[in-house]
């Protein structure tokens, strides 16, 4: 049960941004930006992007959050859809990239502790081949789903517990992004 009335049954972020559309306007157009966009300079996929966010909100054991980006991350990824679970149980064995690896050891620093990113966190990454924009939206998408986790936990919206509502949710943001959803 959230902990203030917000006049919908959505799920999660998408209930706050209802709730209050002049605050959610800006939250979906950074995350449109950060998990769609990226910087001009970052080669990042979007199913990696996705895979970063569902990283953090798993270190932030934001079940919503992780299970929503799991999904867009697993549709967008298609039949390579496997390794967003190898990541989330190990990111040091899962079958990824060296530079993907380090991007995911910067994101959980920015997590845990964003002063712990440090020269030699990002050389290491460098070195991997990660671009400056790469390791800019890396730490944005880390900070930004920290917030993003807080909100959702904070206000204690609706976690739907049927994986299905997952996969439904990771299609239409794979497919569509992140667009203001309308009230009901």
């Amino acid at each position: 049960m959230p902990h203030i009335q917000l006049n919908n049954e959505a799920p999660g972020i998408r209930s706050l941004v209802i709730y209050r559309p002049d605050t959610g306007k800006s939250l979906y157009e950074l995350a449109q930006a950060l998990l769609r966009a990226g910087s001009p300079d970052s080669t990042l996929a979007d199913a990696e992007r996705e895979l970063i966010a569902a990283y953090v909100s798993n270190q932030n054991n934001t079940d919503f959050c992780r299970n929503s980006h799991s999904a867009a991350s697993r549709y967008l990824f298609g039949d390579r859809a496997d390794l967003v679970d190898q990541v989330l149980q190990s990111p040091e064995t899962a079958p990824i990239s060296p530079k993907l690896r380090a991007l995911l050891t910067i994101a959980r620093c920015v997590t845990a502790d964003a002063r712990t990113v440090t020269d030699e966190v990002t050389a290491i990454a460098r070195a991997e081949g990660a671009t400056d924009g790469d390791i800019h939206d890396t730490v944005l998408i880390a900070a930004s789903f920290s917030m993003y986790n807080r909100y959702v936990d904070g206000l204690a919206t609706l976690t739907p517990e049927d994986p299905a509502a997952y996969a439904a949710m990771g299609e239409r943001m794979g497919t569509l992004g992140y667009v203001l959803p309308t009230p009901n």
